[in-house]
């Protein structure tokens, strides 16, 4: 029997959190002993939870580095922009590595941590929680079956939700790219990732993209708005009301994302919600916000061979990340409506339903992305326990191929032009 695989956590915020339930899930198999995070709630929060010795708890990452190695792994749910020192510190001290997506926010340093994990013969798995979906992961064997024949064209949407865009791109973390990155990185590298992975190894040889911010722009604020909701006479008529969002949420009872979120120093209740929205980030006007990341943006993608893919995001949508992806083959054509797959076969012109098994446990926060969440952590936790990193579906070679196509589409949308992907002599 393995022992169980000690993890420190570094940045414990909402993924931090998520990904540290594994070891209540299962004790025998995780231990959280350590944890870092500059936020004195958010780091108790977790000391408490798993009963972490003082003598592990860190306002920086820096410190643990400077000790002698101490657990197996290390968890980096860092902001986007703080990916990349601490993975290859840790890296390079031995450790084991969870890195939350994106892998980094520029090419040279996702390129640098790749480099760092192979030379110091540590496991990297990112965290592309949809390759760890069991009915994603079911399509990926369907195809590898040839039950569509050979792979001709992809098509693939992301409608990211009205809400969950204002939530997280207007008013929160991701909302301005110098803070954190571009929309495409930040949100659709998962999808970008399991387009280049159905690809089955074939190279994107060119790529072009267009996008832009609609909407939520200060002249289209309506006349009366106020700059907070809280003080807005029109808040009731506006969609994108904070009121409506998080505090008519949390007087149901609702407390975790994305109430969860708006209070980093306490738990959520009607009174610290309020308070949050008085004066923080998240009660602000959408159009009244210094966003600039993408509300809507396409990509077209040639692979070699000739297979096609078409990418879009959408902010203003119903649905709530509930990816929507057809993908037509020689011999037919499977769909996935982010429930369940379905083949048409050209031959006999019947249709087949496909469904794949989840056993995550429904009852923790870990039933999150379809219960992906679980699944890579299960994935992850196995792979250094014994020592395999082939139980990992989102490792470094793969992982980074695909960031590097996620920045040369963002170059194509900025430059206006298609781009050759690996061509440094660009026609």
């Amino acid at each position: 029997m393995t022992s169980s695989v000690r993890v420190i956590v570094v940045g414990a915020g909402s993924r931090g959190e998520i990904y540290s339930q594994f070891a209540s899930i299962h004790p025998e198999r995780m231990q959280v002993v350590g944890v870092a995070d500059p936020r004195k709630f958010a780091r108790t929060k977790l000391q408490q939870q798993h009963n972490i010795v003082d003598e592990n708890i860190f306002e920086d990452w820096q410190s643990i580095v400077e000790r002698e190695k101490f657990a197996d792994a290390v968890f980096i749910c860092t902001p986007d922009r703080l990916h990349k020192e601490p993975a290859v510190a840790f890296a390079k001290k031995g450790y084991h590595v969870l890195l939350e997506k994106p892998m980094a926010t520029t090419a040279a340093d996702c390129t640098a941590i790749v480099e760092a994990c192979t030379q110091s013969g540590v496991m990297l798995s990112v965290g592309h929680v949809l390759r760890y979906d069991p009915v994603i992961h079911k399509i990926k064997e369907l195809i590898d079956a040839g039950v569509i024949g050979d792979v001709i064209h992809i098509q693939h949407f992301e409608p990211v939700g009205f809400y969950h865009f204002a939530h997280s791109f207007v008013r929160g973390n991701w909302r301005n790219e110098a803070e954190s990155s571009f929309a495409l990185l930040a949100k659709s590298c998962h999808d970008i990732d399991l387009i280049h992975h159905w690809a089955g190894g074939r190279r994107c040889v060119k790529v072009s993209s267009f996008g832009s911010v609609s909407h939520f722009h200060k002249e289209n604020k309506p006349a009366g708005a106020a700059d907070r909701c809280l003080d807005c006479s029109i808040e009731a008529t506006c969609p994108y009301s904070a009121r409506k969002i998080y505090l008519d949420r949390v007087k149901q009872g609702h407390t975790g994302w994305p109430v969860s979120v708006i209070c980093p120093s306490s738990f959520p209740d009607i009174e610290s919600v309020t308070e949050a929205l008085k004066t923080g980030p998240y009660g602000r006007c959408v159009y009244e916000c210094d966003n600039d990341v993408c509300s809507n943006q396409v990509v077209n993608m040639e692979f070699e061979g000739g297979l096609t893919a078409a990418f879009s995001m959408v902010a203003f949508t119903e649905e709530i990340c509930q990816r929507k992806t057809t993908i037509y083959g020689s011999e037919g054509e499977l769909s996935y409506d982010g429930r369940e797959i379905r083949v048409f076969h050209f031959l006999t012109q019947k249709s087949t339903k496909h469904k794949a098994s989840n056993n995550a446990p429904r009852h923790f926060g870990m039933c999150g992305h379809g219960g992906a969440d679980y699944h890579l952590m299960d994935a992850f936790i196995s792979a250094v326990a014994n020592n395999d990193p082939s139980l990992i579906r989102s490792g470094p070679e793969e992982t980074l191929l695909s960031h590097l196509l996620v920045f040369e589409a963002e170059r194509s949308r900025l430059e206006s032009r298609v781009v050759y992907c690996g061509d440094t002599n660009q026609r």
